[in-house]
């Protein structure tokens, strides 16, 4: 094995282009492991954690760039692929700034003035560093998104409380996606324009926004806008303050005839003052609100969908044959939250206890020593669903929507484990996600029935549409000429995962 380390002083990306960089680097022919990252400390745990040997003088103003592989070949068709995703991340920001060859903006008050008309800043920045900026950008006029995550609470109000003084709307800390005006940020579907009534969405959910959106497209329903509120907003201490501004917002927007509101369980108190904020705006609203007894996303869909008149589809598969029953543990290995968190409260209606991550219950959490390696060990802990995209899981290396690594090795481990009958997986398609996922998913999905040597159906939800860049149609095919039967609702997949898990037949797994 060969090794590169380089640290470059005064270099600074946002954590998404990092991820992706770090991502072209892993792929390169022979590199068998690679972290591209601002040298936190977190970061240089990481880098120790994976064996490199960090310089001590290394400040977090500094990249780290971390490579090992097979031999030097390796390393420097590594360099050669994070050098070629770094010179397109610097002229990506050149082109986004507007300013030729000249230096994007540093800072969001150079950007606000360089760009007086743009009404919406977006931060993707360390989460100690974004109480400034967001402040600058509400100074200036502008509504905010906060991709970042790891912001105080404090600052969060901070912020939200001058956001609202200021009448603009903050979308997050932690929102990963949002659609204005038909332009997707962060983790967006692409969706079409379609005649009738318009729906507006607002989302404490990124992947539970993206899986409304994507089930309307569906049934050509034209979607306005997303607004993302973070999954602090509908918490007691934050109170919905961005919920009652994009409540607001929609109110006031001829293009929105109705509104699908989507969240986590909020609390209580907050969901009567959005519910009473909602009554308020003169149009109709939808609560989609996950929780035990509470309907799923698709059932939301359909309450919209019956409302407008428009009959609800049958919702696609395809392979559906393919599952097959088999008494044993079902495994979920998600790359989504919202959409984790769905699978358990469907499939312990059959199942009972499921053990998670993000658990419905804290006596469900995994033990620690079930993930206290970095990737999961899942072995005889029965019916289990874990978030993949959690913090606990992505400190330092990207996210499963970018890239699947550690969710493929899972895979791999769920189907040798004899106690699991069933595995239960997410894609999620769309802008910023992995480019081609049934590339690397479909071949291991394929292997892990192969090696089996028992009984084992692997379920997926395909959340994306006709217009994503992955190819929704095309994915599907590959995973189900993989073996997997493939649902585009999640609750459907869920439903049939916990079923099948259960020893029922598939006619039986669809009830």
């Amino acid at each position: 094995m060969t090794e590169h380390i380089d640290v470059r002083t005064g270099v600074y990306y946002d954590s998404v282009t990092l991820l992706r960089i770090t991502q072209a680097a892993r792929s390169a022919p022979g590199v068998t492991a690679a972290q591209v990252a601002m040298a936190t400390e977190l970061n240089l745990d990481l880098a120790r954690g994976m064996g490199f040997e960090v310089p001590a003088d290394v400040t977090t103003n500094d990249l780290l760039i971390t490579l090992r592989g097979d031999d030097q070949g390796a390393i420097d068709a590594g360099i050669a692929a994070l050098e070629g995703a770094l010179a397109d991340a610097a002229a990506a920001g050149r082109a986004a700034g507007g300013l030729g060859s000249g230096p994007a903006p540093r800072t969001v008050r150079g950007a606000a003035a360089s760009h007086p008309d743009a009404p919406l800043a977006l931060l993707s920045v360390p989460g100690q560093y974004v109480l400034g900026e967001a402040m600058d950008a509400i100074a200036a006029g502008r509504h905010v998104m906060i991709f970042s995550d790891n912001v105080p609470i404090d600052d969060e109000l901070a912020i939200k409380r001058a956001a609202a003084q200021a009448g603009v709307l903050v979308m997050g800390p932690d929102c990963g996606t949002a659609i204005v005006g038909g332009v997707g940020l962060g983790f967006a579907n692409v969706l079409g324009e379609y005649d009738g009534q318009s729906v507006g969405v607002i989302a404490a959910s990124g992947t539970g926004a993206q899986h409304v959106t994507a089930l309307l497209d569906d049934a050509k329903v034209d979607v306005s806008h997303v607004l993302g509120l973070g999954g602090r907003d509908l918490s007691e201490q934050v109170g919905g303050m961005s919920a009652l501004q994009a409540l607001q917002l929609l109110g006031d927007d001829p293009q929105t005839d109705r509104i699908l509101v989507i969240s986590k369980p909020p609390h209580p108190a907050t969901a009567d003052k959005v519910r009473a904020a909602a009554d308020q705006i003169g149009k109709p609203v939808t609560y989609v609100l996950l929780g035990p007894g509470q309907p799923t996303i698709t059932d939301g869909v359909g309450a919209v969908l019956d409302d407008l008149g428009i009959a609800v589809p049958a919702w696609r598969t395809w392979n559906e044959a393919a599952a097959s029953s088999a008494p044993g543990a079902l495994r979920g290995l998600y790359s989504g939250g919202t959409l984790a968190d769905e699978a358990m409260l469907v499939a312990s209606g059959v199942l009972g206890d499921i053990r998670s991550n993000i658990p419905l219950s804290p006596e469900l959490a995994l033990p620690a020593d079930a993930t206290a390696a970095g990737t999961p060990d899942l072995t005889g802990l029965g019916n289990v669903v874990v978030d993949l995209g959690d913090d606990e899981f992505t400190a330092g290396r990207p996210h499963p929507m970018i890239d699947p690594t550690v969710r493929l090795d899972l895979l791999a481990a769920q189907a040798a484990d004899p106690e699991v009958s069933v595995i239960l997986l997410d894609v999620v398609l769309g802008h910023s996600a992995e480019a081609d996922p049934a590339a690397r998913l479909a071949p291991a999905i394929a292997d892990a029935l192969a090696s089996a040597g028992r009984p084992l159906s692997v379920v997926v939800a395909l959340c994306g549409t006709d217009g994503d860049p992955q190819g929704r149609d095309r994915q599907a095919d590959a995973l189900a000429a993989a073996g997997a039967a493939v649902y585009t609702s999640n609750a459907e997949a869920a439903q049939v995962a916990a079923n099948l898990a259960a020893g029922r037949t598939l006619e039986g797994a669809r009830a």
